[in-house]
């Protein structure tokens, strides 16, 4: 066996790279989705061992939804590739050529098992080239075929060592063997065929057997003439091991899928659930279509599930005689591979071995799967198709008047397949683009309609993506997944009835609730979803809450363990005021899956709603023990921590709102409660420098102006205050607490009396009624020494407070001095600019003390056990909301979350230390007050 030289290597690298170098531009795309964005097995989050515990799409293997995928040598690439790149798709696609390029180089060294130096580059640059395997290589999710490909021809290779130079057994070869085996089964189930190849190589290749030799000798012994030949019993030696570590390694495959195959519909594969003989006529016929696709690869299509190809239903059927055709080239091959002894024989048998074993696990003979062409698949078979062309190329290139055109021949081959491959990838740039190639050859497939919608629909061209959808229930009327997405689009145009409508078509195409049996189904697209679109749909009408939970239960009934029914239940039951009902159903929930963080998060919100902080909080630690960057519970768990009062907890609630604005950087309400918290702290350099942040990543911030202003005022920057103020005005002219700050700094520190009267005048003009308003411009008609017309006012104040103390002194201080100015014979329009200024400043006290409160009160936070208002993701307040996110692999309707405008309550108050501070204000301020009262009377 020849070794491959550092040319050849460069040739195929080169070849390679060359037609899939623009495999890099792409994006994740069909099955990427769900195996790479969707998958937490692939984030650092996630424990490893859940990688031996899961299927190759992240479902546990125990439930009945799983796949039964089991493939964790491959996830553990993209873990490794997550790990270095997170979520850039060019590294998983870089990494998917590399190890394409490596196989082309094992194939080669294979191929020169039977094949001459020649010959075998051709099988190989073929390989390297051929338009089949842009699925395998361009789709990131086709790595489990090359990686499995690499150890199985790595096994093939180490097993054709084991035998000695003296024909004795080399028992480390096959060991390595075994091993390499084990791995190639880890990355995809198809690895374990090479076992079968290794087993027919043994006795067809390396003993030199025939089909007739082994029936002679075998007669022989029956027959007692004769006993078995040392070869032979060598030979049984080897295949029993290699039997028995088959027999092994199919146990615990077992074992590890639960003894249980996957749930597929007849929408996966419709021949699968088809009678005979449509049934076995369809698969059959599915050999020759694979076939086809391996010799004329100009017509690829990314999916061939549902109508792609119409089943086979009649013997007299025209297709049935491909199916025959197919068979008998397929036989006749067969004989002469298994009849003969010489060199071509070896090569053919070998060939087809390469094409037919690692076939048989997706061909449906013998058990169904998912699908019913995936061109993926077809990576290994293409093997043994490029060993027998190249065989071919061999036998007519030796005769001298064919070799030139041989030749020519081989050069438009690999020139065509080259072309189609390049321009191939760019197929797979995006899902648009995939869908809309795939459709060019085939229209009779209502997935590849829906999933263009999809596409679209990412795009937010949901009239278009509607169109597309229509279309997807004119090709497959009973196709459930249509009608929904029908549904969703029409509720994404605000078409309610329409959508309704497209609901009740759909869940009248699914079975009959038979009570106490489950509905199984596979897990894309979940048909069950149909209950919780409808039902998230109408919940919008308060009057139909009660018909909303009905359906939610309906699905319950008919699949007992269905989760998401379960939350959006819960979800419901909140909305209802039902809480102890809606914590029931997240503890169901849990029950079966405690893993799933975003239950324990939703039940935290039950838990707040129920007065139950302490709980609360535990159980957003759960969250965040499973998925320590939940947005979420890290925003709301900081926030109940900060509402607590208790200093204690500030620095953890500091932390977490740093981690929350790292994951959310465009939130301006994090940075706003790092700085009220700051602001709790007394840090005023840090609160300035997130409420700045706030305001600077949304404009108009109410909370976050008013409390910097607060904070310039309490931190003697009166005139520091003003601009923002300006700016909170600008954008909330109605914002009175902005007012009464802004016209106190103006009078008591810019001493603009007129500046100062018009915030007041201008509070009194939206509410006549506002007491701290109207009082505040009474000090300024005293201030300008209008006597009378400042008494006027203090009385209409009185009227509107006549339980306000000190009101009533004001009133009777400025009547003495009138009293007092008109026994003088002095004008009552004027008075000392001094004893003015003072009495504006005992005002200003006084209110500052209050203000801090009442104003801090406004913006979110209540007394101690007073609730606020349910409200939405506005400026006012940072409500929490309940998140309900859909399983991996769900396709739920985006109305299973809770809106934004449906935020959950929030409870929060004043520590005992606060109070005590406001309370000793108000001491310092009727101190004052009190001063100011005598140096008025002594005047």
């Amino acid at each position: 066996m020849a070794a491959v030289s550092w040319k050849e290597i460069l040739l195929l690298t080169g070849l390679v790279v060359g037609c899939y170098w623009n495999s890099l531009l792409c994006g994740f795309v069909f099955d990427d989705v769900s195996a790479i964005l969707d998958n937490k097995d692939l984030r650092p989050s996630t424990p490893l061992r859940n990688l031996f515990l899961n299927d190759f799409w992240g479902t546990p293997m125990a439930e009945e939804r799983s796949h039964k995928s089991y493939r964790p040598f491959t996830v553990i690439t993209f873990r490794l590739n997550y790990f270095f790149s997170e979520l850039n798709a060019a590294s998983y696609h870089l990494l998917n050529v590399v190890f394409h390029a490596i196989v082309c180089v094992l194939f080669l060294r294979v191929c020169r098992l039977f094949l001459d130096r020649k010959s075998a580059l051709v099988a190989a640059v073929l390989f390297a080239v051929h338009p089949i395997h842009t699925e395998a290589v361009t789709g990131v999710v086709g790595r489990a075929e090359l990686l499995s490909s690499i150890f199985l021809l790595a096994a093939f290779l180490a097993y054709t060592k084991s035998a000695g130079a003296d024909h004795s057994i080399v028992w480390t070869p096959i060991a390595l063997t075994v091993v390499l085996v084990a791995a190639a089964t880890l990355c995809k189930e198809q690895g374990i065929t090479v076992i079968g190849i290794c087993c027919v190589h043994e006795v067809f290749v390396a003993q030199g057997f025939t089909l007739p030799m082994l029936l002679e000798t075998l007669w022989q012994v029956l027959r007692g003439k004769d006993s078995l030949p040392y070869a032979v019993l060598q030979t049984l030696l080897k295949l029993i091991v290699l039997f028995i570590s088959t027999l092994l390694l199919v146990i615990i495959r077992v074992q590890v899928i639960q003894s249980q195959l996957p749930v597929f519909t007849r929408f996966d594969n419709p021949a699968a659930v088809s009678a005979a003989p449509t049934r076995q006529l369809t698969f059959n016929y599915l050999l020759p279509v694979n076939a086809w696709l391996l010799l004329n690869p100009s017509e690829l299509c990314c999916d061939w599930t549902m109508g792609t190809i119409p089943l086979v239903e009649s013997l007299l059927d025209l297709r049935n005689l491909a199916t025959l055709v197919f068979y008998v080239f397929l036989g006749l091959l067969a004989y002469h591979s298994l009849c003969y002894r010489h060199s071509s024989a070896k090569t053919v048998i070998m060939a087809l071995c390469l094409m037919v074993l690692p076939f048989i696990p997706a061909s449906n003979l013998f058990f169904p799967v998912g699908f019913v062409v995936a061109e993926r698949v077809l990576y290994v078979p293409s093997m043994g198709f490029c060993v027998l062309v190249a065989h071919g190329f061999k036998i007519v290139s030796h005769k001298g008047h064919m070799k030139k055109l041989s030749w020519l021949m081989v050069g438009v081959l690999l020139a065509t397949h080259t072309m189609k491959t390049f321009n191939r990838n760019w197929d797979w740039e995006s899902e648009y683009t995939l869908f809309t190639s795939a459709l060019k050859v085939n229209k009779n497939n209502a997935k590849l309609w829906n999933n263009v919608g999809h596409a679209l629909e990412n795009q937010y061209s949901y009239a278009t993506a509607l169109r597309y959808f229509l279309q997807a229930t004119r090709v497959q009327p009973d196709d459930i997944g249509a009608h929904m997405n029908v549904g969703r689009t029409y509720k994404n145009l605000n078409k309610s009835k329409e959508a309704e409508d497209a609901y009740l078509v759909a869940k009248s195409l699914m079975p009959q609730v038979i009570p106490g049996k489950k509905y199984a189904t596979r897990v894309a697209p979940n048909h069950l979803n149909v209950y919780i679109n409808l039902a998230n749909l109408i919940r919008n009408n308060e009057s139909r809450l009660e018909e909303a939970d009905q359906l939610y239960r309906q699905a319950i009934s008919m699949r007992p363990d269905f989760k998401q029914a379960y939350i959006s239940r819960g979800e419901l039951l909140l909305k209802m005021n039902k809480l102890t009902e809606a914590r029931d159903a997240y503890l169901r929930a849990l029950e079966l899956d405690r893993t799933n963080a975003d239950l324990w998060y939703n039940l935290a919100i039950v838990n707040i709603e129920m007065k139950e902080p302490s709980e609360a909080l535990k159980n957003f630690n759960h969250a965040l023990t499973l998925l320590p960057r939940h947005k979420l519970a890290l925003f709301n768990s900081a926030l109940l921590m900060q509402e607590s009062g208790e200093p204690k907890f500030w620095p953890e609630a500091n932390r977490r709102f740093l981690a929350y604005v790292e994951e959310e950087p465009g939130d301006a309400n994090g940075y706003f409660n790092l700085g009220m918290l700051a602001m709790d702290a007394n840090e005023n350099e840090a609160a300035e420098k997130w409420m700045r942040k706030a305001i600077g990543l949304q404009p108009g911030f109410r909370s976050a102006l008013f409390n910097l202003a607060l904070l310039h005022s309490q931190s003697k920057r009166e005139l520091d205050a003003l601009p923002v103020l300006d700016e909170l005005l600008h954008h909330h002219p109605q914002h009175i607490k902005g007012l009464i700050l802004k016209g106190d700094i103006l009078m008591n520190h810019k001493k603009d009396t007129s500046g100062a009267k018009a915030c007041f005048e201008r509070i009194l003009q939206m509410d006549p009624t506002n007491v701290q308003g109207k009082h505040n411009l009474c000090v300024v008609y005293f201030e300008e020494r209008d006597l009378p017309r400042a008494e006027r006012c203090l009385e209409e104040t009185l009227a509107l407070a006549p339980n306000e103390e000190y009101v009533r002194r004001h009133l009777s201080i400025v009547r003495s001095k009138m009293a007092a100015m008109s026994a003088a014979g002095q004008p009552l329009s004027a008075a000392e600019g001094a004893t003015s200024t003072a009495t504006q400043e005992k005002e200003k006290r006084v209110e500052e003390g209050k203000e801090e409160f009442v104003l801090r009160q406004e913006e979110g936070e209540a007394a101690v056990g007073v609730a606020v208002a349910r409200t939405g993701a506005g400026d006012e307040k940072n409500a929490r909301k309940s998140s309900a996110r859909s399983p991996v692999g769900v396709s739920v309707d985006t109305s299973q979350s809770l809106d934004s405008s449906q935020s959950d309550k929030r409870t929060q108050g004043k520590s005992t230390e606060e109070i005590r501070d406001i309370e000793k204000k108000r001491a310092a301020a009727l101190k004052r007050l009190e001063e100011i009262e005598r140096i008025l009377s002594n005047d």
